[in-house]
């Protein structure tokens, strides 16, 4: 049985995808760190679906906890392997780089860098093999665009850009694509203690988008549909930059 992984998929946009992967049949691994009743929340929402569905915890930017999981997972599933990979887990800690210390710099970067790293190429050894796979990165407007106050958090995502756009050359002859979605002003946690009603005029569309916007993308990237297209960046921003 395939299976897709999404990491930091307890919540936001990681719960989106796992809501749209369950309605597309697809049997569910959700990665979180720490949120026990949040992870729970969408395991459930996600078994309502009718579809598979485990709870896998570990901090994407410690590779032995990567490792071990990983390893245990598929001692559990020798007839299984995950084929759908979506690198969601990202955390944000803004400040201008002047005031900006070591801690917030690192841990911006340990998630989202390292942690794409860290559980990609352990899952890419099984994608080879069965001479299939799907990966998703979750990259940012902020990533492409830069923003103030995000030196950190632009500089992890623009690396996951080129990050995706290396590995897809290097893997696409085993039929496996490597994309990557970047949303703009999107609705959730990440973004709750933003100014909704200055940003939002600075988005063509006159609002921030919703996760289930999002989610469909990247169940298209999932899907065989999809499968000669690999190595892009697809915005999702309503227009805010094109």
């Amino acid at each position: 049985m395939k299976y897709a992984l999404v990491t930091g998929g307890s919540r936001g946009l990681g719960r989106a995808v796992c809501a749209k992967f369950a309605q597309m049949g697809l049997p569910i691994v959700i990665n979180y760190r720490s949120n026990d009743e949040a992870a729970q929340e969408t395991l459930e929402m996600v078994k309502s679906y009718g579809v598979e569905c485990e709870l896998l915890k570990f901090d994407v930017a410690n590779p032995e906890a990567v490792e071990k999981a990983i390893a245990e997972w598929d001692a559990a599933h020798p007839d299984d392997y995950i084929s759908v990979l979506v690198n969601n887990a990202g955390i944000r800690q803004d400040n201008l780089m002047v005031f900006m210390n070591e801690k917030q710099w690192h841990e911006v970067l340990d998630t989202t860098m390292n942690g794409f790293f860290y559980i990609t190429r352990r899952l890419l050894k099984n994608m080879i093999s069965k001479r299939y796979g799907r990966i998703i990165n979750m990259t940012s407007l902020s990533g492409i665009k830069g923003l103030p106050g995000q030196t950190n958090y632009s500089s992890a995502k623009a690396a996951l850009i080129g990050a995706t756009k290396a590995l897809a050359q290097e893997v696409a002859s085993r039929k496996i694509t490597v994309n990557a979605v970047a949303p703009g002003f999107i609705e959730t946690d990440m973004t709750k203690d933003l100014d909704v009603d200055m940003l939002k005029k600075l988005v063509p569309m006159g609002r921030f988008g919703k996760p289930e916007e999002v989610a469909e993308v990247v169940g298209f990237l999932a899907s065989e549909a999809s499968s000669y297209i690999t190595g892009e960046v697809i915005s999702i921003n309503g227009g805010l930059y094109t």
